[in-house]
């Protein structure tokens, strides 16, 4: 691992000094200084995403920049600290900028895809405590920032989804890998319908470790700062984080509903049995289902099943494959048109292409076909 990381690395570093010119107008090394802060405190490194009026959403220069510091810091820190500025801890990655070239151009797409999930490793396999204070939005890559680390701390003011299959994408930063592992189908509910999770519900699906309120935080951000003993930290902090085994889970009524339908192996499996279940809350979903992506759903329900049997590194390998074929759009053109409706024209509108019944399983399977060499994840 340490021998792969040293040789990242030493490519990595060409990226960050031409990779960034090569995304923008304007060298964007600058931009991302201001969008991302670093700071060292009592041997704690502490990043802060600072692009409050976006969400804190990530772009290219600052998942580099980002990673970076990680490596830097993994052999001097005692502990990593990730919070957002303002009512986010991260939206998710900036996927207009990347999309806005079209499938003619997806270079800047794939590098952009190809640095997070590297990112999203790093994290995952960091040899030092990492902490993320999702006080607030964590979508999609804000996702990737977090629930990789050994501690999530929510509050009532997390608000946590994987909206991917409503853009005509699918959960990636790893959702392959911690989806499938949370309880029953609730991993590929969520991974499918876009569901939001908010406070409490956070930890009770598996995604927080700790739960903490708002008003609390800035007590255990110091305690984590100036008091938590790094090396204990699962038995210390929890003398600053609130005991809420007594909280129900929003979806407990419907746990027993889940479970059964999605666990079936394909999209229209789930179909069917939501419309054969006949209750509200089985409709309702399926009205929800039929609004995303057919081409999404289906590379979705794949994705995950294959993804339960493998390793976070084979899983963001396939991620990696898989959106470059997206971005490619040889199948289907739906994360350029689910990104147009929904975030650039916002007329709420997508014209999905192809319906689902015209999507075969062999169109899904190019998807998790190789790329070209210089395109794939190497870890």
């Amino acid at each position: 691992m340490i021998a792969k990381r040293a040789e990242f690395f030493k490519n990595f570093n060409i990226c960050v000094r031409f990779g960034v010119r090569r995304m923008t107008t304007k060298p964007n090394v600058s931009c991302g200084e201001k969008e991302v802060l670093f700071e060292c405190k009592n041997n704690r490194g502490i990043i802060t995403l600072n692009k409050p009026k976006a969400l804190n959403a990530i772009n290219y220069p600052m998942v580099c920049r980002i990673l970076e510091k990680l490596q830097e810091w993994e052999s001097d820190i005692d502990m990593v600290i990730i919070k957002g500025n303002g009512r986010a801890f991260c939206a998710g990655g900036d996927i207009v900028d990347i999309t806005r070239d079209g499938p003619s151009k997806s270079h800047k797409g794939k590098l952009f895809f190809k640095h997070e999930y590297l990112m999203n490793n790093f994290i995952g396999t960091y040899r030092k405590p990492y902490v993320a204070l999702i006080d607030g939005i964590t979508m999609g890559g804000g996702m990737g920032l977090s629930v990789h680390g050994k501690v999530r701390i929510a509050t009532e003011n997390t608000l946590c989804a994987m909206p991917e299959t409503a853009i005509g994408l699918f959960p990636d930063v790893g959702g392959t890998f911690f989806l499938p592992r949370l309880s029953g189908g609730l991993g590929m509910f969520l991974a499918l319908t876009g569901q939001r999770l908010k406070g409490a519900d956070v930890c009770k699906a598996g995604i927080g470790t700790h739960y903490c309120s708002s008003q609390n935080m800035a007590q255990l951000f110091d305690a984590l700062v100036n008091k938590i003993n790094p090396c204990n930290i699962q038995n210390e902090i929890d003398k600053y984080t609130e005991d809420i085994r007594s909280v129900q889970f929003s979806l407990a009524q419907q746990t027993v509903v889940i479970d059964r339908i999605f666990t079936l192996p394909t999209i229209e499996e789930i179909f069917s049995a939501l419309e054969a279940e006949g209750t509200d809350f089985s409709l309702k979903t399926l009205g929800l289902l039929k609004k995303m992506s057919p081409t999404s759903l289906k590379l979705t329900v794949k994705g995950l099943h294959k993804g339960k049997h493998m390793s976070l590194q084979e899983c963001l390998q396939m991620e990696c494959r898989m959106a470059g074929h997206v971005l490619e759009a040889s199948i289907s053109n739906d994360f350029y048109e689910g990104v147009r409706a929904l975030l650039i024209h916002k007329d709420k509108k997508p014209q999905w292409c192809p319906k689902l019944e015209d999507i075969s399983d062999e169109m899904i399977e190019t998807y998790f076909k190789p790329l070209q060499p210089d395109e794939e994840l190497n870890i």
